[in-house]
């Protein structure tokens, strides 16, 4: 697992594209906070792989979200239940829940519901915010980390050789 974290750091230090790293962040948190065995995630994976998103990323925080996801569920489980047993929407969803597409996609397990629901309205959020933070790193936080002299020690360590092979 120290493999992709030094991928993550080297990325966010080197020339990969801020929307590279934050879409890979955006389609973590959907893949993290959604169950696992999903149709949808299926999609994400796809998407993961097909653009140009820094996939080490990806993972990182596809594990991050995951362990936030267990902390979220009960809340996940409330809006889901909420959402499905709403009376003026219970005529969309016995609709629905007659095809196929959505009796595999477990839109009535709430909290699949509840958890894509989140994941997906946060999903542009946190990707401009992500790429607002790495923009703003690389400009003025990166130069002093450097100056640092434990980064300048470390560096010159072993641990450094490590960090500068991943990639």
């Amino acid at each position: 697992m120290i493999d992709p974290i030094l991928k993550v750091f080297k990325a966010l230090n080197s020339d990969v594209g801020p929307w590279q790293l934050s879409f890979a962040v955006a389609l973590g948190l959907v893949i993290g906070l959604t169950p696992l065995w999903s149709v949808h995630n299926i999609i994400v994976l796809l998407l993961a792989f097909i653009l140009r998103v820094h996939i080490s990323t990806f993972f990182v925080f596809w594990a991050v979200f995951s362990g936030l996801a267990y902390l979220l569920d009960p809340w996940f489980h409330q809006l889901g239940s909420a959402w499905l047993t709403a009376p003026n929407l219970t005529p969309m969803w016995t609709q629905l829940y007659q095809s196929q597409w959505w009796q595999v996609a477990h839109f009535n397990h709430t909290i699949t519901l509840g958890s894509l629901a989140v994941s997906l309205a946060a999903f542009f959020p946190v990707a401009v915010l992500f790429r607002l933070s790495v923009v703003k790193y690389r400009a003025s936080m990166m130069p002093w980390v450097n100056k640092l002299k434990v980064v300048q020690v470390l560096k010159g360590s072993k641990l450094y050789e490590l960090y500068s092979r991943a990639g």
